[in-house]
């Protein structure tokens, strides 16, 4: 009974914080901070970003992108997510990056950070589930022609809706799921090659090579959209605030121990098989060169098999990514951000689930594979709409810091170390928006340019007048909790 007690008086606690920024407690307050920690965990998914762009990255760089680029990706990504989970305390609402840009910086500002994000969700959606539609054909003996990719694609989307739709509990139950799942398919992967798979000596994991530049160094930086794009979205955890307990807290813990265990653990599978690649040429060269590398070093039956334990893994990720993606457009909507959004806003009232701002997303994600035709520049899309949207509220929360404005903070901050931290994530956002426009990824530069101009077109014509923003931007809220510097 005290439990349940407790349970109910933090969920009261949850629901008057939420009615203090503005809004009423819609969505089902129900995820603990291991289930808000999953949902970004599972979105990250080394077993889809860093294997499903293995190739990309073995090709650009070779190992040297594998042991070098990687962990130098990862520590830069943790000052972004740092600095976001620091924000996620302050303001812990669906907006998440909207709000706290808007909050911090101005409607125009939100209004930016709102739609690039949207952008970036419905990109990084496309990414997962066509990226697992083409491994599926790979598995199947099928070409990777969009006739036979297409279907596999619209299925997986399909499933994904439906779950996140019918089934809040049920997605939540599967984002745990997905977590553990992610952990134990590593392990068996990184088992099954130590056991059976010759390995190289680890100086192999310096060995530069390349087979899509003359000049090595453009090769590693273009290679590193591997890593880059698999640390994405863990602002997931930051969307899924108004359905966690005790948001102020786990929120912005999901966030940076998602990109943190990630890390260390795609770091161990990338060094698993790239010391089992025999021959480095045949193996970049390859249709699939994570399929080719299991399967010439373990042989086709066990590579085969866990193969198949990541495509489950991509699976779960494509779920938790539409559970972002749909919250974002609801938050939006719910402001008036969107065309339609009195529809785009409503919520099930026997599913209580955002139901209308799911299946827009998973529309959007098909679309945007339609348009985009090859998988590198989907992620190369995504990967520069959501860093442009994580750059934003940062740069605003740095200069309101500095200015006075931001008076208050949540409990997770990160003190005298705010603005070094802020500084470097920032640089770092700057680098990767310039990495991944040049070719060959230009198709997503242009599309990117493109929707900026048309972004901006809108809110000129359209928005500037009668856009006011989230509510929190209009209502003074209570501190939530002041903190001292550390």
């Amino acid at each position: 009974m005290g439990m349940d007690a407790d349970k109910k008086h933090q969920l009261e606690a949850d629901a008057a914080q939420l009615q203090r920024l503005g809004y009423a407690q819609q969505l089902l307050r129900d995820m603990g901070g291991f289930s808000n920690f999953a949902v970004s965990f599972s979105i990250i998914s080394i077993l889809t970003g860093a294997v499903t762009l293995y190739g990309h990255g073995l090709r650009f760089g070779g190992p040297f992108v594998m042991g070098v680029g990687w962990p130098l990706v990862a520590v830069m990504t943790l000052t972004v997510a740092a600095s976001l989970a620091q924000l996620a305390s302050s303001y812990p609402t669906a907006g998440a990056l909207y709000h706290w840009a808007a909050m911090l910086g101005g409607v125009r500002v939100g209004f930016f950070t709102a739609w690039l994000n949207t952008i970036g969700q419905f990109a990084i959606t496309a990414g997962i589930d066509y990226g697992l539609a083409e491994f599926l054909a790979d598995m199947f003996g099928w070409p990777r022609e969009r006739g036979y990719v297409l279907p596999l694609y619209a299925v997986i989307l399909l499933s994904h809706a439906v779950l996140n739709h019918v089934g809040v509990r049920a997605v939540a139950l599967l984002n745990n799921v997905s977590a553990w799942y992610h952990v134990a398919g590593v392990a068996v992967v990184i088992g099954a090659l130590m056991a059976f798979a010759p390995k190289q000596d680890f100086s192999f994991l310096l060995t530069r090579f390349t087979s899509e530049s003359n000049v090595y160094a453009y090769g590693f930086l273009i290679g590193l959209l591997q890593a880059q794009w698999t640390f994405t979205g863990y602002d997931a955890s930051a969307h899924v605030s108004e359905e966690t307990v005790d948001p102020t807290r786990n929120a912005p813990w999901g966030i940076f121990l998602s990109v943190a265990v990630s890390a260390v653990v795609g770091y161990v599978l990338l060094m698993g098989v790239t010391l089992a690649i025999r021959d480095l040429p045949a193996a970049a060269a390859a249709p699939n060169p994570f399929l080719y590398v299991l399967s010439e070093s373990l042989g086709p039956a066990l590579g085969g098999a866990l193969v198949w334990i990541a495509i489950g893994a991509m699976w779960f990720c494509g779920l938790s990514s539409v559970t972002s993606n749909s919250r974002m457009l609801f938050a939006f909507a719910r402001d008036g951000g969107l065309p339609a959004s009195p529809l785009l806003a409503r919520v099930s009232p026997r599913f209580r689930s955002p139901h209308v701002a799911i299946w827009v997303s998973v529309a959007a994600a098909f679309v945007v594979a339609i348009w985009s035709g090859a998988y590198a520049a989907m992620v190369a899309l995504s990967t520069l709409a959501l860093y442009a949207s994580y750059a934003l509220p940062v740069l605003v929360g740095l200069i309101a810091r500095r200015n006075g404005t931001w008076t208050h903070r949540g409990p997770w901050d990160l003190g005298r170390f705010s603005t070094p931290v802020n500084v470097v994530a920032l640089c770092w956002c700057a680098v990767v928006m310039v990495l991944f426009i040049l070719p060959p990824n230009e198709l997503a530069g242009y599309t990117f340019a493109g929707a900026l101009a048309l972004l901006t077109v809108y809110w000129v014509a359209f928005q500037r007048h009668t856009f006011v923003g989230p509510k929190l931007a209009r209502v003074a809220p209570a501190p939530l909790q002041a903190t001292s510097g550390k």
